[in-house]
């Protein structure tokens, strides 16, 4: 079904931008739970940073269908694999939607959203979104607090809407360099297998926005590297409109 909240705007794309690496735009555009995705890496612990009303980011209250300055409820958190954080997390509700609709959300504790999200029939999702962020995102910042070595220019992120009743949930998702480099290292370990990635076998999909799929769907759904992205000049947006989007519209386990 068709969901009325979109999260992409000027620098939050549906297409992943051609300077990705392979394995970038694979995470940037898998369905169904990242969390999922994760424990097939190792054992997952999420642990919270914050819960708290507050304001919504400036690229956050758009998306939602808020005014600026409205109130919103804030979950943050870090997922790590085998003990060393992947990821950071950050979801935000509208204040009214979190004492209603969203209510269990403020009862997760150390449980992942995901368990909120894909077990629910109700619940579409927009499109997957993706940007790099540098140290004027807030996002950056709190990612920072989770990376020992020196920390690079820009991180990679994701983000999405989930609608329930008429009332937003966004997840916004940002990678940490231990993610890449745990999948470098398994790449180039010997006695990893010499197959090509399941990315590079993703199908092609149909322009524009793709409803009715299931959100349970935990295949990789990479947008492989086309001649117009290697050909790729700086600065010509139109050269990236030409992926599809990374979808999930229904929730059912």
């Amino acid at each position: 079904m068709p969901i009325r909240f979109d999260a992409a705007d000027a620098h939050w794309r549906v297409a992943p931008l051609p300077g990705f690496s392979a394995a970038q735009k694979d995470w940037l555009t898998r369905g169904g739970s990242l969390t999922a995705h994760l424990r097939a890496l190792g054992e997952v612990a999420v642990r919270v940073t914050r819960e708290a009303v507050a304001l919504p980011w400036a690229d956050e209250y758009a998306a939602l269908g808020l005014v600026p300055r409205a109130p919103v409820w804030v979950r943050e958190v870090v997922l790590s694999v085998d003990g060393v954080p992947f990821v950071a997390a950050h979801s935000v509700a509208p204040l009214a939607a979190s004492v209603g609709v969203w209510q269990a959300t403020r009862r997760l504790r150390t449980r992942p959203l995901a368990e909120l999200l894909y077990s629910d029939s109700s619940v579409a999702r927009s499109s997957l979104v993706s940007r790099t962020l540098t140290a004027r995102h807030p996002l950056y910042r709190l990612a920072l607090r989770e990376i020992d070595s020196r920390p690079p220019h820009a991180l990679v992120a994701r983000r999405s809407v989930f609608e329930r009743h008429g009332a937003p949930l966004m997840v916004t998702e940002c990678m940490l360099p231990a993610l890449w480099v745990h999948l470098a290292s398994s790449a180039s370990t010997p006695s990893a297998p010499s197959a090509p990635p399941a990315f590079a076998h993703a199908p092609q999909r149909p322009h524009g926005r793709e409803h009715g799929r299931p959100l349970e769907h935990t295949a990789s759904r990479a947008h492989g590297a086309s001649r117009a992205e290697q050909e790729h000049i700086p600065g010509r947006a139109s050269r990236e409109s030409g992926h599809a989007p990374a979808s999930d519209s229904q929730v059912k386990r």
